[in-house]
Formats: C-alpha cells, sequence, structure tokens
C-alpha cells in the first residue's frame, strides 16, 4: 500500500523580531494545508534588504521562543550557518535532497509575494513547490508585480487582517515603547527577550 507524500511547508524570513503574525502564518499553514512538519527558516544574509538584519543568535533566540508552542514545527538553523548571500532555492533544493519525495509547500506573507518575482529563479521554486500565500485574494493583486504570470499555482491561506509590520515595530521600539505594550503584535516571550536584552533600541 502506497502512502501519501510527507507534507512539508518552509517558512522564511528575517525575523527580525518575529511577531504575532507570524505566528498566526506558521498557525494557518499547519491547519489549512495539513502539514507533516513546518520548518522556520531565519534568513542568513539577506540579499533583498539594505539594512543589516539584528545578529542571528538573537533572532534565532527569539524565532525559538516565538514557535515554540506549535505542533509539527522545526526551526531550521541552515541559512544562519550558509556563508555569503541565502537564496530559498538553495533552502528548497537542501530539503528535497534531504526528503526525496516529500511534498514541499512554500509559505509567504502577502509582502514576500508582491516580490516574488525578483527572487533568485523564482521560476524553478514555483515549479518544485506549491505557492502558499498568507493573505486574502481580495486584498492583493493575484499576481506579483501586477504580472501576468498565469504558470503560477497559489494556494492562499485564510488569515484574519493583522496589520503587523516589523519594520514599525523597530521603529517604535527605538522610539522608546515597552515591548509588553505591544502584546497584540509581540508573542510575550518574545517581547521578553526584547526588553531583556535591549534590542532595537536608539544607539
Amino acid at each position: 500500500m502506497s502512502s501519501s507524500p510527507r507534507r512539508v511547508g518552509l517558512f522564511g524570513g528575517a525575523f527580525d523580531p518575529p511577531h504575532s503574525a507570524h505566528v498566526a502564518i506558521a498557525l494557518a499553514a499547519l491547519e489549512q494545508l495539513k502539514l507533516d512538519e513546518l520548518r522556520i527558516v531565519p534568513t542568513g544574509q539577506a540579499w533583498h534588504k539594505s539594512r543589516p538584519l539584528s545578529p542571528a543568535a538573537h533572532r534565532l533566540a527569539m524565532v525559538r521562543l516565538a514557535f515554540a508552542d506549535l505542533p509539527r514545527v522545526v526551526i531550521d538553523e541552515r541559512e544562519l550557518q550558509r556563508c555569503g548571500a541565502s537564496y530559498t532555492i538553495d533552502t528548497l533544493d537542501a530539503l528535497l535532497a534531504e526528503q526525496p519525495g516529500s511534498e514541499p509547500y512554500l509559505v509567504m506573507g502577502g509582502d514576500q509575494w508582491a516580490a516574488f518575482t525578483s527572487w533568485r529563479r523564482w521560476q524553478d521554486i514555483a515549479r518544485k513547490a506549491q505557492l502558499c500565500v498568507a493573505q486574502r485574494p481580495d486584498q492583493v493583486s493575484n499576481q506579483p508585480s501586477n504580472q501576468p504570470l498565469p504558470e503560477l499555482s497559489v494556494q492562499w491561506l485564510n488569515l484574519p487582517a493583522m496589520p503587523i509590520s516589523a519594520t514599525a515595530l523597530r521603529e517604535q521600539l527605538a522610539g522608546g515603547t515597552d515591548p509588553f505594550n505591544e502584546p497584540a503584535r509581540l508573542p510575550p516571550a518574545v517581547a521578553r527577550y526584547i526588553s531583556d536584552h535591549h534590542l532595537y533600541a536608539a544607539g
């Protein structure tokens, strides 16, 4: 008797910091895609970001705290350990080599989807993995950058509106906002870590 392919999700990001919308996306992916495993992949050297990221050790620690209560989640450190720029296609290829026959699902938010065609070898990513976008179809154009890309198959994840931005959170924290004043935006353990380590405070 043949068994169904193992359904493995990949959810990458800078997670600087990981916030409540990230956790909601992960939970939606686990439940709606019926994943056997969801790999949370903190970005190493982000080729697409002009600003320097917070130190990898801090981001990894916050990711572990943010997703600790979710089932079937694996924190994947490979991009933090990779030398040079970090690309999704390399992570996807490595995962497929490690788990041959698995069915990969690439989970992303609406901002990542809008920039998808700027990713390295995005056509190969779309061919090798099911693209899953955590934003309602009525909230965004169903093609990134309004380009006609009929070959892309997208699975939409149902998610309530959560206008949370890591950029806005960093700016607020740099302005002196106590992280514990953001209970709806930051998981409590992450807020505690930020406070304990004085992250994002204005220099």
